[in-house]
């Protein structure tokens, strides 16, 4: 039987392997976040021109790669009211691709950030253009690559207005909730210094974690970030992922720790850091395809052995 040490090498010299295939292109999905935290659409807030804008890039975007849409429109409107009882209109963009299964995998983002302040664009690239860009990228591996899954890609919109986009989809889901196995949903994956991605979730559900592999050494998947006795240093609730996780959901998020740039209007294209952040998409990517085809550690030892 081998050892814990030679159970490593197996499944890094596997992954070594598997990585250098299907991985998805870098130069589109850099080009998809540059496009998207572009001055013209003015940090992309919520009921602006420029979130329409963006809205509409999206849009062409899944329609180009034939997605399939609910109720002939990709483009999911709701509202909500502001604390000042004011009606705020958002619009989530929603496409999925048919699996073998009717099991449903979602796949998401936020597209909205926080506009103009004194003048200033808040372009907003690594949050969350940079999860928007990997959805597209997901969308688009996945339609030349029929998954087992059906999978969602859902890109929301007023989730720095409290989650609104998110909060209305779960309480207006297009499919059976009970048919949703997972939320898998970026929020902030293209800065950070030290090449750490966090996987958040696995503190709620431990039996996600064999999933979570992936031999990329430009994008290290770390484990934290999820567990309530942290207090703000606790992801659980602080993106998307938490509408889903109050419905008893289960979840993957990912992304970075705050950085300099956050929230501020030097969150640019120039400023993020790209070889993470194609590094960061695929191993994302890596860990979707593991959970749609119920691949975990164990299964790449027993393989390797088989293979030897």
């Amino acid at each position: 039987m081998p050892n814990f040490k030679s159970i490593l090498a197996i499944i890094f010299s596997v992954l070594t392997i598997t990585s250098c295939a299907q991985k998805t292109s870098s130069t589109k999905v850099l080009a998809d976040l540059k496009e998207l935290a572009d001055d013209k659409y003015e940090g992309r807030k919520t009921e602006t021109k420029g979130a329409e804008m963006a809205a509409n890039f999206i849009v062409q975007r899944f329609t180009d790669l034939k997605l399939k849409s609910f109720n002939q429109s990709f483009k999911m409107p709701f509202s909500f009211k502001t604390r000042g009882d004011k009606t705020v209109n958002g619009t989530n963009i929603i496409g999925y691709i048919k699996g073998k299964t009717d099991k449903v995998l979602v796949v998401s983002a936020h597209y909205d950030h926080i506009g103009i302040i004194n003048g200033k664009i808040f372009n907003g690239a690594d949050d969350d253009a940079s999860g928007v860009a990997a959805v597209l990228a997901y969308a688009e591996y996945f339609s030349k690559n029929k998954p087992e899954h059906t999978i969602i890609f859902e890109v929301f919109d007023a989730e720095e207005m409290g989650l609104q986009g998110s909060k209305h989809f779960v309480a207006n889901p297009p499919v059976e909730l009970e048919k949703i196995v997972l939320n898998i949903n970026m929020d902030m994956i293209a800065h950070n210094d030290k090449n750490e991605l966090y996987a958040c979730g696995t503190f709620h559900f431990p039996a996600l974690k064999p999933y979570i592999f992936y031999n990329q050494s430009d994008a290290k998947i770390l484990f934290g970030h999820d567990d309530p006795k942290t207090g703000n240093e606790d992801w659980t609730y602080q993106s998307d992922q938490g509408s889903f996780f109050a419905k008893k959901i289960p979840f993957i998020y990912f992304g970075v720790e705050d950085h300099k740039d956050y929230h501020k209007e030097t969150d640019e294209f120039q400023n993020i850091n790209q070889k993470f952040y194609t590094a960061a998409v695929n191993a994302i990517l890596g860990v979707i395809k593991n959970i749609d085809k119920n691949y975990t550690t164990k299964d790449v030892v027993a393989d390797s052995m088989i293979m030897k």
